[in-house]
């Protein structure tokens, strides 16, 4: 089947079988027609938008990129009541234009950081659907436009082939960029540098789970980049590692279709993300390795409807065999207890109800605040349904140094788990006489809460300890954490953070700001016929969550949104929440 034929919309089967795009393709499947008219009425949806708000100054090269892509799916794909519409042309000729217009001379563009080959080639990629699918669509309306996209992905790609990146995943950014403009106007220049980041090996651990560990670059980055990389470049070697994130993507799914970002190391792992940005990846991986239960994660896609579905009509323009009949959908999983030692996390799913135990931050290793590192305090979650217990976090007042973050993980048995911490803080004795100096002009140095012309390192030391040990079972309809505190005494307070939007009772409001304390016995969040009962109380006092000094020396803070409840106890000793659902 010809491409052109496909975008004209006149189709009863497509090719499949084949990752480069010049193989001869023999195997046939019938075109799923449900998936086609969804992506047609999401994109129909998109235009109108893009058409009323395309001219917006605040905009990034990349937002212009993908407006222009929303524009030229519509306006090439026979099915769509855009297809070849004129009033298309003069705001698709004014984002094209700005394409051009804002790319600098050497190749690149400024998108927060300047001059940047990796933010580049977000927007290059854009750029070479853009071409490809007006090239083959092949009206002379468009010329000017395809000569203008020509022209910058010419310049643009030298310089993505010898610019550098910041972050695992621009890596292969830059490599599918690269793998778009060398099919288009092949370089031999392109294809060694796609070799070049290809040859440090990919950043996944044998269980699927990416060194960033999160779900925003899985999905929007990696793993379609992988694809594309693959597809352009005859590497099937690279559907494995989409193959094994997707796997454990099903582990970390919600009922609602939202991903379990806990462990990121990203933005994200403070956030919610949702699946539908995995939606091509299911289906290409679904018809790659007949795995019906990504077929069920396609279709539950499909049936929600939410996000920019729209915006996969362009890779299925590009390539039409993503829209071929699904395998026979197979369950997927909704019953398991599923450790990741990589990462040190664990996802429990009884059907509706799903949790998540979290010990695997990088705080202890590297004790800084920084995108690349999981700094996370959340270390346990509960989904009854949609009653949503967003977070547990544990914050000891103890010298400023925040919230509870476990050093790892162990299990104790099927479903039951310790996380543990140990925080040291020193008060530092007098200098040994052969380290003084008469000047006091000692080198400024840090010792984890100070930096200070001290000369730490080389001072005697008196030290107060707090252990921490939460050990989490699951029971019969819920689960116990259980907290045990030793060494030093002090104050404590638990957060319990629900989701907006349900009741909670049996609590005390301690202000108009969301805030709730337990005092004494059990405390219950509703939404609708499902809850998560919490408890029992341990008090009246008063404790602040301290985040620490690192954030608060700066103003900043770790309040999360929602319904926020504290139980509040002294150390040492032992007390134990249990949250159970119904």
């Amino acid at each position: 089947m010809l491409r052109r034929t496909f975008l004209t919309g006149s189709l009863t089967t497509v090719a499949l079988g084949a990752l480069h795009p010049t193989a001869a393709r023999a195997e046939v499947a019938a075109v799923d027609e449900d998936f086609l008219t969804l992506l047609t009425e999401a994109n129909r949806k998109q235009i109108p938008l893009v058409l009323d708000n395309f001219q917006n100054v605040s905009d990034s090269v990349r937002t212009v990129a993908r407006k222009a892509r929303r524009l030229v799916s519509g306006y090439v794909w026979g099915r769509s009541s855009y297809h070849h519409d004129a009033t298309l042309l003069g705001p698709l000729g004014w984002l094209v234009d700005q394409l051009a217009a804002r790319q600098h001379e050497d190749g690149l563009y400024d998108v927060g950081n300047l001059h940047s080959p990796p933010d580049s080639a977000f927007a290059i990629q854009d750029v070479c659907t853009l071409y490809a699918l007006l090239d083959e669509d092949g009206q002379a309306e468009t010329a000017s436009m395809r000569a203008t996209l020509a022209s910058v992905i010419k310049k643009a790609g030298p310089a993505l082939a010898s610019g550098g990146v910041h972050t695992p995943n621009h890596r292969w950014e830059v490599s599918a960029a690269l793998a778009r403009a060398n099919h288009l106007f092949p370089d031999r220049r392109y294809a060694a540098r796609i070799d070049d980041w290809l040859d440090e090996g990919i950043d996944a651990t044998p269980d699927g789970i990416y060194s960033e560990r999160s779900s925003t670059y899985a999905a929007e980055v990696t793993n379609p980049c992988l694809l594309t990389i693959a597809w352009l470049r005859d590497k099937p070697e690279l559907l494995d590692y989409v193959r094994r994130n997707l796997d454990v993507t099903l582990y970390l799914l919600e009922p609602n279709g939202e991903v379990d970002t806990t462990a990121s190391r990203r933005q994200d792992q403070k956030g919610v993300r949702e699946v539908w940005w995995y939606l091509t990846q299911f289906r290409e991986l679904a018809l790659h390795t007949h795995d019906g239960r990504f077929t069920t994660i396609a279709k539950s896609i499909e049936a929600r409807g939410t996000g920019e579905l729209g915006d996969f009509l362009a890779e299925v323009l590009e390539r039409p065999e993503l829209s071929a009949v699904l395998p026979t959908a197979e369950a997927a999983p909704t019953n398991f207890v599923q450790h990741y030692p990589s990462q040190a996390s664990v996802r429990i799913r009884r059907e509706g109800r799903t949790a998540t135990v979290f010990g695997g931050t990088d705080f202890h290793d590297l004790p800084l605040i920084s995108s690349g590192l999981s700094t996370n305090p959340t270390f346990f979650k509960l989904r009854n349904g949609a009653a949503i217990l967003d977070s547990v976090r544990l914050s000891p007042q103890f010298f400023s140094t925040g919230h509870f973050r476990s050093d790892g993980l162990r299990r104790l048995g099927t479903s039951s788990f310790r996380l543990s911490q140990e925080v040291k803080v020193p008060y530092h004795l007098p200098l040994p006489k052969r380290y003084r100096r008469s000047d006091g002009q000692y080198a400024l140095a840090p010792d984890g809460r100070f930096y200070a012309a001290m000369d730490f390192g080389h001072r005697p030391k008196q030290y107060r300890t707090l252990r921490t040990e939460v050990t989490v079972t699951e029971v019969g309809g819920g689960y116990d954490l259980t907290f045990d505190f030793a060494d030093d005494e002090t104050a404590y307070a638990i957060e319990l953070c629900f989701r907006a939007g349900g009741t909670l009772s049996g609590v005390d409001a301690l202000d108009a700001a969301g805030n709730y304390q337990l005092t004494s016995g059990t405390g219950s969040y509703t939404v609708g016929a499902e809850r998560i009962e919490f408890g029992p109380g341990n008090g009246a006092a008063r404790v602040a969550m301290d985040p620490g000094e690192r954030y608060t020396y700066l103003g900043g803070s770790l309040t999360p949104d929602g319904l926020r409840v504290y139980l509040t106890g002294r150390t040492p000793g032992r007390q134990v929440l249990r949250l159970r659902t119904s």
